[in-house]
């Protein structure tokens, strides 16, 4: 049996004071290497989830295990963010007064100390990702899809083993989002990496191994 890389038990997350419930107990087991879809309507917790599952947010009660160890208790939460896991979002999130190349950059400035490495690094992941001549650019110059590669080049900057993604087509046309999700589930198989993708699109949710619902903060059965 493949070891769970992540585990969650009873998850609950409540704002407000209480009186708003996005998670309503959660028990999920995610397999190292897996390529996992969570859908859902609008309101049902998947970017909830997702936030916690990468150690963006504390949860309201129960908890979130890594390789068995709980983050924010035995594994700090700052680290784990920094060295284990790789963020995508709907919003690309790129820093608009950083050119294409120093953007890739931004995660490795604390792990990684020579800026030479660092530059040469993110090269290698730009071109990897068809973008050897964008390098110069800021992000206001490149295309949505442009700007949603050079957005996962950044989540690769340190090696993480999972790679989270809220919504990454949310903001792409139809060939864009073929082509993202192209990139994504070949680094996958490529990399060996855990990818958890949050979708409301039925063609991508089944494009996963396994797919899981969100209704009202709870996992449909």
């Amino acid at each position: 049996m493949i070891e769970p890389i992540l585990k969650v038990s009873d998850l609950r997350k409540s704002y407000d004071e209480g009186r708003i419930e996005a998670l309503r107990g959660v028990n999920l087991s995610i397999a190292a290497g897996e390529f996992l879809a969570i859908s859902g309507p609008s309101g049902s917790g998947k970017s909830t989830l997702l936030q916690l599952l990468g150690g963006l947010d504390r949860p309201t009660s129960g908890q979130v295990l890594f390789r068995n160890a709980r983050l924010g208790a035995e594994i700090d939460l700052d680290a784990f963010r920094s060295k284990s896991v790789g963020f995508i979002f709907q919003a690309f999130h790129l820093m608009p007064t950083l050119r294409v190349l120093e953007n890739v950059q931004v995660p490795m400035l604390a792990l990684n100390p020579t800026p030479h490495n660092r530059a040469e690094l993110a090269l290698a992941l730009l071109r990897e990702m068809d973008l050897g001549d964008r390098l110069r650019q800021y992000p206001n110059e490149l295309s949505a899809g442009e700007r949603q590669r050079v957005a996962i080049a950044r989540a690769l900057a340190n090696a993480p083993e999972i790679l989270l993604a809220d919504e990454p087509t949310g903001n792409l046309d139809s060939v864009n989002s073929a082509r993202i999700m192209e990139i994504l589930t070949g680094i996958q198989k490529q990399r060996g990496m855990t990818l958890i993708v949050v979708t409301h699109e039925n063609e991508i949710a089944h494009s996963a191994a396994r797919q899981i619902r969100l209704r009202d903060g709870r996992i449909e059965p």
